[in-house]
């Protein structure tokens, strides 16, 4: 009777344990089967695409910018160089001039399809210098926006607004 009272107290705990275990296990497998999955994207078109072209030769980046967009667009291009380095600039004249901003103006609507005149960046490297060393060229592009007169011009300013989806709706609503 004892041997069977301790059988009987195994079976009851196994059964405790058994059935504690199983009102927790539907979580757990919702925990490790809960997925998703996405596909898909939206492609996004301003309408300005612009590809650069850098010749590299006698110390000189010879930068020229190509609109393979679908509009006409403004270009601007800006030279990061060591602190170490001066950088002169030459090109074509009156075809590019130096903002405020250390940004290179083309005074010359880019049309599509059309490509800038070319912009030297002559890199003056001091006689001692021995290391290695990068000079980073970028460039922008923005379309031509017109005034109330007809005039064209560059907003240097204008942002994507990621605020909305793509249907215009503000995003989360």
């Amino acid at each position: 009777m004892k041997r069977f009272r301790n059988n009987k107290t195994v079976w009851l705990t196994a059964a405790a344990v058994i059935m504690a275990g199983s009102m927790t296990i539907h979580s757990a497998l919702a925990y490790f089967t809960a997925n998703a999955s996405a596909q898909g994207g939206h492609p996004i078109s301003l309408g300005s695409k612009t590809d650069i072209t850098e010749d590299f030769s006698d110390w000189t980046k010879h930068i020229e910018i190509a609109n393979t967009g679908e509009n006409d667009c403004y270009v601007r291009v800006k030279v990061f160089s060591g602190s170490q380095f001066d950088v002169e600039f030459s090109g074509e004249s009156g075809a590019w001039s130096q903002g405020d901003d250390e940004y290179w103006y083309y005074s010359e609507i880019v049309p599509a399809g059309g490509k800038t005149s070319v912009l030297n960046a002559k890199i003056n490297v001091p006689a001692d210098f021995e290391d290695d060393f990068n000079v980073v060229v970028i460039q922008e592009c923005t379309p031509v926006q017109f005034d109330e007169n007809g005039k064209a011009y560059a907003d240097w300013t204008q942002k994507i607004d990621t605020t909305s989806d793509f249907n215009g709706e503000e995003a989360g609503e």
